[in-house]
């Protein structure tokens, strides 16, 4: 059955996808369909921590994120808060001398490049508590050491002896913006339909389409690729490479559990290496798992913890295979359950009450689709009328907001909030990328 009412094309309805539609209906695409071959917001947009920030370690995605917030923070006005937004910070937690010097050496940059001004305390200057949602919350970071760390975070361990509260930073309810995104979309003439895309059909040089494996075809001059972990084989529809890869991240969340974090705690992250209490009969069967043993040495830093409800979800992605094409549902081995419980008791010492119960704990996650610059992608395709937004990693909460008003501005006209050069499709062709991408200081992953 051919179908010719639409001129643009959506594929995917994960949070990419989602503010793409929004933001082009806005822009006055009145003819938009949506693509998606399970439900919205089903494979990767609701199974990370659902956070915001603006600390990344270069200049261009600092600013790319502080807009997106600012796009946040405007759905929150007119949704009357259905999204969820709150600004409790992310506490980085340290406890030796070149942690520390990591961390306010990054502040002070990234202060430079709109973070916001650094704080220290004790100091001249008062610290000010995060307030519930976003309203008369400071931006920037506050150092605290010793007590004035302690005395703010009671909940975290001897171990932690300063920490850096960074203030433009948060949580967000996947669902509730993402069903907003949708709803408004749909409201301005956008409409969803479900299907498997196999094909997308070209005429005379530029894309004419989409095929379902239904057999159903939709017309458009413009499809977008949103697929987020799927973008690899996407593109493969063109007759196109894009150089992006998928990297595994679980999340484990210890349900009922309000003695670990409290009640507006920021995201928590311990900045230090771990190594895992074990028994000895523990560590002996670790040591003959050649799969396991390495969870007995020391492990890198990044393990973070959110509280949500009254459950803890503990994130810490420590193993960073990078693979072409991803596997559902995605393959955890189930003792990172009591991994990730024993790495977050470096810094909270009430999670020890939970060795040897990582079977209660539920254990899931998905795929980060990043290019080698861990940054995204967004813009026309070597094929006329083709676009991808996508390659938004472990950002897709809180970047795809000025990701979509890009492509947006690229589509329909108008001048675009975001330096369009930091998510050309092109770099990753460009002579020098490899290199330059492998020589980055930071990843901006956790």
């Amino acid at each position: 059955m051919e179908r010719s009412v639409q001129d643009v094309i959506i594929v995917g309805a994960g949070m990419a996808g989602l503010a793409a539609a929004y933001r082009l209906a806005a822009a006055g695409v009145r003819r938009l369909t949506i693509v998606e071959a399970g439900e919205p917001l089903g494979l990767t947009s609701r199974m990370g921590t659902e956070a915001y920030r603006n600390w990344w370690p270069d200049p261009a995605m600092t600013r790319w994120m502080n807009r997106s917030i600012d796009l946040l923070e405007a759905i929150d006005r007119r949704s009357g808060g259905a999204i969820g937004l709150t600004r409790p910070g992310y506490l980085f937690v340290a406890n030796t001398p070149a942690a520390l010097d990591g961390l306010v050496a990054r502040a002070e940059a990234a202060s430079a490049w709109g973070l916001g001004p650094l704080r220290r305390h004790p100091g001249a200057e008062a610290y000010v508590p995060a307030s519930d949602g976003i309203a008369g919350c400071p931006d920037g970071a506050d150092l605290l050491l010793g007590d004035a760390l302690r005395g703010r975070f009671p909940f975290l361990g001897p171990a932690a002896t300063a920490g850096l509260h960074v203030r433009r930073c948060g949580f967000v309810s996947a669902l509730g913006l993402g069903t907003w995104l949708l709803d408004q979309a749909r409201a301005m003439g956008a409409t969803l339909r479900r299907g498997r895309v196999c094909a997308v059909e070209q005429r005379g040089g530029r894309v004419s389409g989409v095929r379902l494996e239904s057999g159903e075809r939709i017309a458009a001059g413009v499809v977008i690729a949103a697929v987020g972990p799927h973008l690899r084989d996407f593109a493969r529809l063109l007759d196109l490479e894009l150089d992006v890869r998928c990297e595994l991240h679980g999340k484990v969340t210890v349900f009922d559990a309000p003695e670990v974090l409290p009640t507006g705690a920021p995201l928590t992250i311990w900045n230090e290496p771990v190594r895992l209490e074990w028994s000895a009969e523990e560590a002996a069967a670790l040591a003959a798992d050649p799969r396991r043993r390495g969870w007995l040495g020391e492990l890198p830093p990044g393990v973070h913890l959110r509280r949500r409800g009254r459950d803890v979800q503990i994130i810490w992605t420590f193993e960073r295979e990078l693979i072409e094409r991803p596997t559902w549902p995605p393959p955890f081995d189930p003792g990172l359950r009591e991994v990730l419980i024993r790495g977050a008791a470096a810094m909270l010492p009430a999670m020890r009450g939970r060795f040897g119960r990582g079977e209660e704990a539920a254990l899931d996650g998905g795929y980060y689709c990043k290019a080698a610059d861990n940054r995204p992608l967004v813009g026309p395709l070597a094929v006329e009328g083709a676009y991808v937004l996508g390659a938004l990693s472990g950002f897709g909460i809180m970047g795809s907001q000025a990701a979509a008003e890009l492509l947006a501005a690229q589509l329909v006209g108008g001048r675009p909030e975001v330096d369009p050069a930091v998510a050309d499709p092109r770099r990753l062709n460009a002579p020098g990328f490899a290199a330059r991408a492998a020589a980055e200081a930071g990843s901006g992953q956790l």
